[in-house]
């Protein structure tokens, strides 16, 4: 019976083979493509590292892609700072007034539809005369990405052991030395996913940074949008293949962090 049940059947792996080629078959596609000969990207050429050779030589390419990788960084680091705070709130203020209507003011940008939000952002540097550039970008994605933040954050101090942080009082600790040497430790890794996912929303983001974009601060997407609308080239193949090369590189180091801390809990955990 056992064996039946942790068997899998034809079906099952039918099911899972068609969902794995869904979801990764044009990747792989864009990313044979990239190392492609030939210039048409509709016929194949032989391989070759032509494309990634043409990338690093654009200049104009090489500045879109450094600025997307500054305003993800910094627009990351700074949801995540904000958003821990949020999600500290949100998880332990359970009695206070308007907690129902921050909530649900801090999760609008989950639903609200990017246009509206790049707009409305739009309106405001505007209003404010700011100068669109690097600063209003990353502002932009930093009010995109907190609340993927907070959401994150605080389902890992929903489940986390008060009493940890009570103990940690009990033997000489302020609430903030217990916070910082008991509860930040134990949620590290959801604040590293949450990094993990701000960063790469921002870096994948075209709407909003359309809004709020200037001249000669162009994101990579929006420089790869532009592109793409006079005509595919293998170019972007390669830029896409080294995004997302970088993207699971992140992935893994984030995957073996989360690993690394949750041993280090168990260990430490009272028998």
């Amino acid at each position: 019976m056992a064996r039946r049940v942790g068997r899998i059947s034809p079906f099952n792996i039918t099911a899972l083979a068609l969902g794995m080629a869904f979801l990764y078959l044009p990747i792989v596609i864009l990313v044979i493509y990239s190392f492609n000969a030939s210039r048409l990207v509709t016929v194949w050429g032989g391989w070759s590292l032509r494309w990634y050779h043409e990338f690093f030589n654009d200049r104009a390419m090489l500045d879109a892609a450094w600025m997307s990788l500054r305003v993800a960084a910094v627009s990351a680091t700074i949801a995540t700072l904000l958003g821990t705070l949020a999600a500290v709130g949100l998880a332990r203020g359970e009695r206070f007034r308007g907690r129902t209507l921050f909530s649900g003011m801090l999760y609008a940008p989950l639903v609200m539809p990017e246009v509206i939000s790049g707009l409305s952002l739009l309106l405001l540097f505007v209003a404010l005369n700011a100068e669109r550039g690097f600063w209003t970008v990353t502002i932009a994605h930093t009010t995109l990405t907190m609340c993927f933040v907070t959401v994150v954050v605080q389902s890992r101090l929903a489940s986390l052991d008060r009493s940890l942080e009570e103990a940690a009082m009990d033997l000489g600790c302020d609430p903030v030395q217990a916070f910082i040497r008991v509860t930040v430790p134990l949620i590290l890794p959801a604040i590293a996913a949450g990094w993990m996912l701000a960063f790469t929303l921002s870096l994948d983001d075209v709407v909003i940074a359309s809004f709020t974009t200037g001249p000669g601060s162009a994101t990579l997407p929006i420089r790869i949008y532009s592109e793409v609308r006079l005509g595919v080239k293998p170019e972007i193949n390669a830029i896409c293949t080294m995004v997302i090369a970088l993207i699971a590189v992140l992935i893994v180091i984030a995957s073996l962090a989360s690993k690394l801390s949750g041993a280090e809990v168990k260990s430490a955990a009272p028998l």
